[in-house]
């Protein structure tokens, strides 16, 4: 059997036979299935990466690409700042303070950090600062909060803000927090609200003064740096042992390992769904066999052998799966353009770190997709064709 007979013979058995109409509603099915399968796969996987990205960059500003923090007090100094910023002298550096307080407007409390911070150099490490500040000077005693902590007090620019700190000094005869009112200045967005509910920024100068330390010495160090993973290696070799260096994702690990377990979930979970749908394929070749039994004997009895009749219906359940996967592609791509191009789902913002869907479909992702179902495919093709494969001639043929 030469293979134009095979092609021949593939679009035969593809053609609608008013006589066995449910094969080709069989068949139709199965396109049908792995088509909305695979549509539904890359929607799926480029909204579950567009969230992780959008996660990935909203919590590497809120947490700083990199972190500078002493081991014993006063580590952290201005001689170790300047000593950085000349042997790295393309990362940016920002000096902070910071201290756990608690906000109180009339009798709402909500807990959280203040930093003292120089504007200008935070500004260069936090895009979210440099946004949100912009041409605002900032005297001693300001500060920058967050929108989500502005709507729970019901506060606005130029309010007066109590922070309670959790230091204490002596008074008398015990010990009292300290309390000082802080004159608002702006208001930042970050896109998540738990940040936004916790942090507070005010100027290095302020902050100092409450927590009584000299102007040289400092909390910490946020470092601005486009490559995180490689500069944290290089920074270290440089820092003495009484500092630790951190990178943004240490402090997030379990969640991001969280988020690529529910997306490899997702994945096998809507995997199914192309299973099922190969189901179909499984179903109409099997009554396609059945049907063309006579046929079947008949082309083997003229020389055609058991692989080539096997080839044949292999090739069906290819085409069949095929074309379900291209149409399930052109769907998909077209979903992900109509999503991202059209505001049609509006998020809560002050649950997800974006009001609008975002998508980013990964290569890695696309592949898998497409080699994931063209493998269900021709694993359901195969069952089939090896049982057409195995007609007995003589039965067949004296029974006809």
């Amino acid at each position: 059997m030469k293979t134009s007979i095979v092609s021949y013979l593939v679009k035969r058995f593809l053609r609608f036979d008013s006589e066995q109409p449910f094969i080709f509603l069989s068949a139709l099915l199965a396109f049908l299935g792995i088509s909305l399968g695979v549509m539904v796969l890359i929607v799926a996987m480029a909204l579950m990466n567009g969230f992780d990205n959008e996660f990935r960059k909203k919590l590497t500003i809120m947490n700083y690409p990199l972190t500078i923090i002493p081991k014993f007090y006063g580590a952290v100094n201005e001689n170790l700042l300047l000593d950085l910023e000349s042997k790295f002298s393309n990362l940016k550096f920002s000096p902070y303070v910071q201290s756990s307080v608690m906000a109180r407007s009339g009798s709402k409390l909500e807990g959280g950090y203040i930093f003292g911070v120089d504007f200008k150099s935070e500004a260069e490490v936090n895009s979210v600062l440099k946004e949100a500040i912009k041409d605002k000077h900032f005297d001693k005693f300001d500060v920058l909060i967050g929108k989500s902590l502005k709507e729970e007090l019901n506060l606005y620019s130029g309010d007066k803000l109590m922070y309670i700190f959790t230091h204490v000094e002596p008074g008398g005869m015990s010990v009292t927090p300290k309390i000082k009112r802080f004159n608002i200045n702006g208001i930042f967005d970050s896109g998540l609200s738990a940040y936004d509910k916790a942090y507070s920024y005010t100027t290095l100068s302020s902050l100092q003064t409450m927590m009584h330390l000299p102007s040289n010495q400092y909390s910490g160090i946020h470092i601005f740096s486009g490559d995180p993973h490689n500069d944290i290696l290089k920074i270290k070799k440089y820092l003495p042992q009484s500092v630790t260096i951190k990178g943004w994702w240490e402090d997030n690990v379990n969640f991001f390992a969280a988020l690529e377990l529910e997306k490899v979930s997702l994945f096998i979970v809507l995997m199914l769904i192309i299973l099922i749908a190969a189901i179909n394929i499984i179903s109409s070749l099997l009554m396609t066999v059945m049907n063309r039994r006579s046929e079947i004997a008949l082309l083997l009895s003229l020389g055609a052998t058991s692989a080539e009749i096997k080839k044949v219906f292999l090739y069906l359940g290819i085409v069949i799966g095929i074309s379900g996967i291209l149409a399930g592609i052109v769907f998909g791509l077209s979903g992900l353009w109509i999503l991202g191009t059209f505001d049609i789902i509006h998020l809560p913002k002050d649950v997800y770190p974006t009001s609008t869907l975002p998508l980013d479909l990964s290569l890695k992702d696309f592949l898998s997709i497409i080699c994931g179902a063209f493998i269900i495919v021709v694993v359901s093709s195969f069952y089939p064709a090896k049982k057409a494969s195995e007609v007995d001639i003589l039965t067949v043929l004296r029974n006809e």
